[in-house]
């Protein structure tokens, strides 16, 4: 009888001891840690856009909005649909979610001439290839805004933040993970 009780102890000690990490306790991918809720600093600012750029990292894609100055913060969320800054139109995006961002500095000057102008609105950088990124489309600018939607490949954590320079230039940069 003694025996059976030690024997059935060994068992139960032993079968805690073979049960896997949980997934809570498991390391986050490459230590990203982001979230997906949206991530917003909006204001604005007489800076204009200049240029929106891509990059392909090993744990996450990134998008680049160029500004000539300050900047007017952004307000980058996952919406059903990406929508046109004043009109409401909805801009087709690829894949299985979309984020839109909103960057509180105009693509035009105090003349109305656009400081960026995409050769093609529904592609503005060649993303084939990316592993989350499936589309950057120019949703417009309006009253001061610039919008820019991204389709992903998936609802994935991002992150969002500013960076100086270069010269009196800031960047509003916009990284979106390969996976959770």
């Amino acid at each position: 009888m003694r025996r059976t009780s030690v024997l059935a102890i060994l068992l139960l000690v032993g079968s805690f001891l073979l049960v896997p990490a949980s997934p809570a306790g498991a390391a986050p991918y490459c230590g990203i840690r982001w979230g997906s809720l949206t991530k917003s600093t909006l204001s604005l600012a007489p800076a204009h856009v200049v240029d929106v750029r891509t990059g392909r990292h090993a744990c996450f894609d990134r998008l680049v909005v160029d500004l000539d100055g300050a900047s007017g913060g952004y307000h980058v969320e996952y919406v059903d649909e990406v929508r046109a800054d004043g009109s409401g139109n909805v801009v087709p995006t690829r894949g299985g979610a979309s984020l839109q961002i909103t960057v509180g500095n105009p693509s035009y000057d105090d003349d109305y001439n656009l400081t960026y102008a995409p050769a093609d609105p529904s592609e503005l950088r060649d993303v084939s290839g990316y592993r989350t990124f499936r589309q950057v489309v120019s949703a417009g600018t309006f009253e001061g805004n610039t919008d820019i939607g991204i389709g992903v490949r998936a609802r994935l954590p991002f992150r969002v933040f500013e960076l100086a320079g270069p010269g009196a230039g800031t960047r509003i940069v916009v990284d979106v993970a390969h996976r959770w």
